[in-house]
């Protein structure tokens, strides 16, 4: 079946989309429209291209080839399923930032900015997956950078302009390793293109070889926020607003974990640094999960699991074995919605609670039952509870694990099965003092921890703090019962909680559907493995 005219179009749907919220700028309710419209028929495509690839094998278009030169965009059984999660969720998000907006009056965003921006980033989210040589790729990551900064510094408060500087320096730190690599690559082999770069690496010297794979690792590492380069990650997402957290967090660093994968499986399928990738994949998930323990703030406990988990996909990866790579596409999958939907809980939080400090908040579950389900399903889900897909991701790579042997791979199940329980305690913690507590303990805490919450105000991180002008309200026994009318908290928009239920629905589908989807995933990884149907489908006649 030909469809190689549908590849093309998750990427070039958000841009005319984008183009089109700019002429109508001075119409919010057009540029509602027209971005819905977008994102809901990209994914509708994004489903159709995940059924041609699984029926009918990876499906390739050239845009401008002219004597084998040319941008090939590759739709595959990894690809075309990363594009329909994102699709959807990028969908959910921006229906719940509509809802926010629709309730705030809009006073306080320019959405004649955020819509085509929002857009923007979803194209360069697409273009990062469909992308079939290495500078495509590099134009992907180089969209996202331009509008995410846009994004995590909207409303232009000094904490966000400060997170946005610390994000932009390190991606660009980032991208400078990337475009060395890709020169390094082209040098060694006068091309950068993915199926020609696997069948020429080999022949060049293993010394040059390890050195593209070094500098390619390094800057898809600082992207994904795998340990030692995670550091920048906590203190940027937390301070932007719920919605562009949320997509950050559920899809940005999975657009570096997906590179990996590619470039891993495709290039450097009998790389030496795979022991290497092992360790890396143990530190991200201990010492990330050790950080998010630490924290008494919802946002940046979720920001330290974030990286933790990368550690996960990073440890399938590392095993390059069927069953890991499987575990690790199947990871991805179920993470990107669970901290989708864990971000816009916080963000509901942040709206009846008026903080995301565990310090400053009790009694939630007093105020509002539906939100406290809501939180309870995903951080359950996080934590790896059965039958949930947490549980199944974590079996799968496990499993994986144990088959592959070894005393290096049984530490990294043994490190997985504490990171497990450890994310477990932390969103436990979270769950009870935020919920469960009484509000006069809240109070309590908040006062006897009055000295250091100033002094992480003064450092700009104090969780859910830093961006609000003005002071956070506890809540006392007595006004429980009104909080949602007071002038400090606010009532749960009907949109807002709707967007977030269907993005938890999404994560509960992955665990209806667990079997199918795992049984895709397989095939998935047997396609990394073999490499030859992604080659051929790009040159065709070719072999690995």
């Amino acid at each position: 079946m030909n469809a190689t005219w549908l590849i093309p179009l998750p990427v070039l749907l958000p841009l005319i989309g984008a183009a089109l919220t700019l002429v109508v700028r001075r119409s919010v309710p057009a540029q509602r429209i027209i971005s819905i419209g977008a994102l809901s028929a990209s994914t509708a495509v994004n489903a159709v291209l995940v059924a041609i690839t699984d029926q009918h094998g990876p499906q390739t278009i050239w845009l401008g080839s002219w004597d084998g030169l040319g941008i090939a965009l590759v739709a595959d059984r990894l690809s075309a399923l990363m594009l329909l999660v994102s699709s959807i969720v990028t969908l959910l998000v921006l229906i719940f930032s509509i809802g926010q907006g629709i309730a705030d009056s809009d006073r306080n965003t320019p959405l004649s900015i955020y819509f085509p921006t929002f857009l923007v980033l979803s194209a360069g989210v697409a273009n990062a997956f469909l992308a079939g040589d290495l500078f495509n790729l590099f134009v992907g990551f180089e969209i996202l950078l331009f509008a995410s900064y846009v994004l995590l510094t909207l409303g232009g408060t000094a904490a966000r302009i400060q997170a946005g500087t610390s994000y932009i320096v390190v991606s660009l730190v980032s991208s400078l390793l990337f475009l060395v690599g890709i020169a390094a690559a082209y040098g060694a082999t006068g091309t950068v293109n993915f199926a020609q770069l696997a069948q020429r690496l080999g022949d060049i010297s293993p010394g040059a070889s390890l050195t593209i794979q070094l500098l390619l690792l390094t800057a898809f590492g600082i992207k994904a926020a795998v340990f030692p380069m995670s550091a920048w990650l906590p203190n940027s997402y937390p301070t932007a607003p719920a919605p562009v957290t949320a997509v950050f967090a559920g899809l940005l660093t999975k657009v570096g974990v997906y590179a990996i994968i590619r470039t891993q499986t495709l290039l450097f399928g009998d790389s030496q640094l795979y022991g290497l990738l092992m360790w890396v994949a143990l530190l991200t998930m201990v010492v990330g999960i050790l950080g998010a323990v630490a924290q008494s703030g919802i946002k940046r406990m979720l920001s330290f699991t974030l990286i933790s988990h990368i550690g996960y996909m990073i440890f399938g990866v590392a095993l390059a074995t069927e069953a890991g790579l499987s575990g690790a596409t199947f990871y991805v999958v179920h993470h990107i919605t669970i901290q989708t939907a864990l971000f816009l809980v916080t963000g509901l939080i942040e709206r009846v609670g008026g903080s995301t400090s565990l310090d400053r908040l009790g009694g939630l579950a007093l105020v509002s039952p539906v939100l406290g389900v809501l939180f309870f399903l995903p951080a359950m889900n996080l934590g790896g509870i059965p039958p949930l897909s947490g549980f199944m991701a974590k079996t799968g790579l496990l499993q994986a694990g144990m088959a592959y042997g070894g005393w290096l791979a049984y530490l990294l199940v043994a490190g997985a099965l504490a990171t497990s329980l450890l994310t477990l305690y932390a969103v436990s913690k979270a769950w009870s003092q935020a919920f469960w507590r009484t509000p006069n303990e809240a109070m309590l805490a908040s006062v006897t921890r009055a000295p250091d919450l100033d002094t992480d105000r003064m450092l700009g991180v104090d969780d859910g703090v830093a961006d609000r002008e003005s002071s956070v309200r506890v809540l006392a026994p007595d006004d429980v019962e009104q909080d949602t009318e007071s002038t400090g908290d606010k009532a749960l928009p009907f949109t807002m909680v709707a967007a977030t239920a269907a993005v938890i629905l999404v994560s509960l589908a992955i665990t209806v559907f667990a079997g199918p989807l795992y049984e895709f995933t397989d095939r998935a990884a047997q396609d990394m493995l073999l490499r030859t149907p992604y080659i051929e489908s790009v040159l065709p006649g070719s072999t690995p």
